[in-house]
Protein backbone atom coordinates (compact mmCIF):
# COMPACT_ATOMS: atom_id res chain seq x y z
CA UNK A 1 0.00 0.00 0.00
CA UNK A 2 1.51 3.75 -1.38
CA UNK A 3 0.79 6.67 0.74
CA UNK A 4 -0.79 9.20 -1.09
CA UNK A 5 -0.52 13.26 -0.07
CA UNK A 6 -3.76 14.94 -0.50
CA UNK A 7 -3.12 17.93 0.39
CA UNK A 8 -0.11 19.90 2.31
CA UNK A 9 -1.18 22.33 5.28
CA UNK A 10 1.74 24.50 7.05
CA UNK A 11 1.16 23.71 10.90
CA UNK A 12 3.28 25.27 13.48
CA UNK A 13 5.09 22.76 16.35
CA UNK A 14 2.26 23.75 18.68
CA UNK A 15 -0.56 22.72 16.17
CA UNK A 16 2.06 19.23 15.32
CA UNK A 17 1.80 18.80 19.03
CA UNK A 18 -1.91 18.64 19.45
CA UNK A 19 -2.30 16.17 15.96
CA UNK A 20 0.51 13.62 17.31
CA UNK A 21 -2.10 13.72 20.63
CA UNK A 22 -4.65 12.72 18.25
CA UNK A 23 -3.30 10.10 16.66
CA UNK A 24 -1.72 8.68 19.97
CA UNK A 25 -5.76 9.04 21.48
CA UNK A 26 -6.47 7.18 17.95
CA UNK A 27 -4.21 4.54 17.77
CA UNK A 28 -2.70 4.18 21.00
CA UNK A 29 0.18 4.49 20.17
CA UNK A 30 3.18 6.40 18.18
CA UNK A 31 5.63 5.06 15.48
CA UNK A 32 9.30 5.18 16.57
CA UNK A 33 9.23 8.37 14.23
CA UNK A 34 6.41 9.95 16.14
CA UNK A 35 7.29 9.27 19.33
CA UNK A 36 10.59 10.95 19.00
CA UNK A 37 9.19 14.15 17.61
CA UNK A 38 6.48 13.89 20.38
CA UNK A 39 9.24 14.00 22.90
CA UNK A 40 11.40 16.60 21.14
CA UNK A 41 8.18 19.02 21.14
CA UNK A 42 7.03 18.01 24.81
CA UNK A 43 10.96 19.95 25.53
CA UNK A 44 10.34 23.37 23.21
CA UNK A 45 6.69 23.68 22.51
CA UNK A 46 4.65 24.97 25.59
CA UNK A 47 2.16 28.00 23.71
CA UNK A 48 -1.37 26.52 24.35
CA UNK A 49 -2.80 29.37 22.60
CA UNK A 50 -0.56 29.33 19.72
CA UNK A 51 -4.04 29.66 16.98
CA UNK A 52 -4.75 33.00 18.68
CA UNK A 53 -0.83 34.51 18.20
CA UNK A 54 -0.96 33.17 14.35
CA UNK A 55 -4.52 35.46 14.22
CA UNK A 56 -2.77 37.97 15.55
CA UNK A 57 0.43 38.34 13.31
CA UNK A 58 -2.44 37.32 10.04
CA UNK A 59 -4.74 40.15 11.30
CA UNK A 60 -1.60 42.63 10.72
CA UNK A 61 -1.50 42.22 7.14
CA UNK A 62 1.38 42.49 6.74
CA UNK A 63 2.05 42.37 2.94
CA UNK A 64 3.86 39.26 1.37
CA UNK A 65 4.03 37.93 4.37
CA UNK A 66 2.65 34.00 4.34
CA UNK A 67 0.92 31.53 6.03
CA UNK A 68 4.11 29.17 6.22
CA UNK A 69 6.51 32.19 7.01
CA UNK A 70 3.91 32.79 10.24
CA UNK A 71 3.80 29.22 11.46
CA UNK A 72 8.42 29.63 11.75
CA UNK A 73 8.15 32.71 13.16
CA UNK A 74 5.27 31.13 15.78
CA UNK A 75 7.83 28.05 16.31
CA UNK A 76 10.71 30.24 17.19
CA UNK A 77 8.96 32.98 18.83
CA UNK A 78 11.68 36.28 17.69
CA UNK A 79 11.36 38.57 20.49
CA UNK A 80 13.55 41.38 18.61
CA UNK A 81 13.53 42.61 15.18
CA UNK A 82 17.15 41.85 14.69
CA UNK A 83 15.92 37.80 15.51
CA UNK A 84 12.77 38.00 13.23
CA UNK A 85 15.61 39.07 10.64
CA UNK A 86 17.10 35.88 11.16
CA UNK A 87 14.27 33.88 10.78
CA UNK A 88 12.75 35.42 7.84
CA UNK A 89 16.39 35.11 6.25
CA UNK A 90 15.93 31.62 4.93
CA UNK A 91 12.74 32.94 2.94
CA UNK A 92 12.55 35.44 -0.16
CA UNK A 93 10.40 37.86 1.42
CA UNK A 94 11.22 41.49 1.81
CA UNK A 95 9.23 43.08 5.18
CA UNK A 96 9.77 46.97 6.14
CA UNK A 97 11.23 47.22 9.69
CA UNK A 98 8.00 49.24 10.68
CA UNK A 99 6.12 45.80 10.19
CA UNK A 100 8.82 43.87 11.72
CA UNK A 101 8.27 45.76 14.86
CA UNK A 102 4.80 45.03 14.68
CA UNK A 103 5.20 41.73 14.44
CA UNK A 104 8.11 41.50 17.56
CA UNK A 105 5.27 43.38 19.84
CA UNK A 106 2.60 41.35 19.07
CA UNK A 107 4.90 38.35 19.99
CA UNK A 108 6.01 40.37 22.76
CA UNK A 109 2.49 41.75 24.22
CA UNK A 110 1.39 37.83 23.41
CA UNK A 111 4.58 36.71 25.69
CA UNK A 112 3.74 39.18 28.51
CA UNK A 113 0.07 37.96 28.89
CA UNK A 114 0.85 34.14 29.40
Amino acid sequence: MTTQILSETPINAYQLKEELAKIKKRDKELNFRAQKTEEHLALTADHKNAQELFDKINKLNIPRLREQQIHKIIDIMPTTVKDLKIVLQGYTVNISAENMKKIVDTINNFIGKK
